[in-house]
């Protein structure tokens, strides 16, 4: 049975040590008023429009500076032009650090709102409920450019320029958990689909939940964060754990901290095995649902705190 966020602030109050006495909670007007910021821009946010990606890098750099202590550019070069991830750091600089992502980037001449504004959407309301709150941990907010084609799978993702400079640096790492699309939901019957038929035994043909995917071999930080998505989600949680080799499993930017043998996850609507406006032009912000949004986005909030 799921508990109330009331029952949650205080297994958290015990386990973290917090001094608030309060859980924020994701704000649904906020989340329209970001994703319409962030979908409804002049040029689509793709690699060839590089001064609407320096925009929307300004937009999320001055989101998290609000919020967090510690903010700035991590800026690479790509055949001669200049790309920006944005960084935002939260909690004690010498503990080990967890790393949470999502890209900002768009496939094409499209809005892009779950894939994925959405999921740049959740960091910047985990940024401003992260303000104030006193843990022990380390915590790193990152968006990321060119996760997208013509870059996927490439050493010039935004994930991977920074996957390779923690490992680098030798920095400690506890881990990372990717944002993936995380607002497109359909309760009806044969709405979700799987890379295999047998798998809708076992989940159902309902998009209503949110999914935590996880390779075989995951590691401490993404198992643990899995077993709270469940505990702390209020709308369902399904575990899926697969082979790197299956289809989707490392569809985005978590595939990069495992090539650097960190711990890492994704969240996510499943993309196309749900919304077939994956990568479309019909990727729009009137298609998700910001309720079930909002609950994803507190369910990753308390399950990094706890």
């Amino acid at each position: 049975m799921k508990n109330s966020i009331l029952l949650t602030l205080f297994t958290i109050l015990a386990m973290t040590g917090f001094t608030q006495i309060h859980t924020p909670e994701s704000d649904t007007i906020r989340i329209r008023e970001l994703l319409t910021e962030l979908t409804k821009t002049s040029k689509p946010r793709n690699y060839q429009n590089v001064d609407q990606l320096n925009e929307t890098a300004s937009f999320i750099f001055d989101q998290f500076k609000q919020s967090a202590d510690t903010v700035f550019y991590q800026t690479y070069q790509v055949r001669g032009i200049t790309y920006k991830n944005v960084i935002a750091r939260f909690g004690d600089a010498q503990s080990e650090r967890l790393i949470i992502g999502a890209h900002y980037d768009v496939c094409g001449n499209q809005e892009g709102a779950d894939d994925n504004a959405s999921g740049i959407v959740g960091l910047l309301e985990l940024a401003r409920m992260l303000k104030e709150q006193k843990t022990q941990k380390s915590i790193e907010l990152v968006a990321y450019t060119l996760e997208e084609p013509p870059y996927f799978r490439t050493e010039y993702m935004g994930s991977f320029i920074h996957a390779k400079s923690l490992k680098d640096s030798g920095t400690k790492v506890s881990g990372m958990i990717c944002l993936e699309m995380i607002g497109y939901f359909k309760e009806e019957k044969r709405t979700q689909d799987y890379p295999l038929g047998l798998l809708k035994l076992f989940y159902g043909s309902r998009g209503n939940y949110i999914t935590v995917v996880n390779k075989f071999s995951k590691g401490k930080t993404a198992r643990k964060f899995t077993k709270r998505m469940d505990r702390f989600t209020t709308l369902p949680v399904k575990k899926f754990n697969g082979p790197k080799s299956l289809t989707g499993i490392d569809f985005s930017d978590h595939l990069n901290y495992w090539k650097m043998g960190y711990s890492a996850c994704m969240v996510t609507d499943t993309a196309f095995y749900r919304n077939k406006n994956y990568h479309q032009k019909t990727d729009e912000m009137g298609t998700l649902n910001i309720s079930k949004m909002a609950s994803v986005i507190n369910g990753v909030f308390l399950s990094i705190l706890a």
